[in-house]
């Protein structure tokens, strides 16, 4: 059916019409980089957390590195959202959908803070730095949640443009004191990467419901 065709191109069709208005702004040879990237973002364990820092020291500028994955978290749920009958039905992703809400409550037993702050629960899942927590697994807890599609975009749009920009923001200071001081930089991004396995250790141990 059309309507059927429509709702699965329309979150393609933004994707597309995103990249190539990055050519306005960025130079060719960045342009397509950063279309390469965010093609590798679906491919794990890709994450925001590997692939923002290689496309700023790649020279793309952090804020489009930001904005860029963000919004790539943000249509996935809308595709989600628009296509869940079919997504169930794509390999590997549908079984692994069918298990995550089969295990719903469960999920929200581990989690009872998602539940209890709504939107912003949702928006704070996605900050977690986790496989899982992107547009389809932040999409399924929204829809365990209970919450609307637009609430479930806001939340993932908040939780995913917070996160990026952490990670873009830093990671650019890291390229900066690499450039200016290796030494200096290098110890940095090793304390950084120290932290971000600190932090992913402790939200294991914390949230034992979450997998990857």
């Amino acid at each position: 059916p059309v309507a059927v065709i429509i709702r699965l191109i329309i979150p393609v069709v933004l994707a597309f019409v995103y990249f190539f208005s990055t050519f306005l702004v960025l130079p060719f040879q960045e342009s397509l980089i950063l279309g390469g990237l965010m093609l590798i973002y679906y491919v794990p364990p890709a994450g925001k957390e590997s692939i923002i820092p290689i496309g700023i020291g790649l020279g793309i500028p952090w804020w489009i590195m930001a904005i860029s994955l963000a919004l790539l978290d943000i249509l996935t749920s809308l595709f989600m959202i628009l296509n869940f009958s079919i997504a169930l039905r794509i390999p590997v992703l549908g079984p692994w959908i069918s298990r995550f809400l089969a295990s719903g409550d469960n999920f929200m037993e581990t989690h009872p803070w998602i539940s209890k702050w709504s939107v912003l629960g949702v928006a704070l899942f996605v900050l977690l730095p986790l496989q899982g927590t992107g547009g389809v697994g932040a999409t399924l807890v929204g829809i365990i949640t209970g919450l609307s599609p637009p609430k479930i975009l806001l939340a993932i749009g908040c939780g995913a443009m917070a996160e990026c920009l952490v990670f873009a923001l830093g990671s650019e200071i890291i390229w900066q004191l690499i450039m200016d001081n290796l030494l200096l930089g290098l110890g940095t991004a090793a304390l950084a990467i120290s932290g971000l396995i600190l932090i992913y250790i402790l939200i294991r141990r914390w949230q034992p419901g979450i997998r990857e």
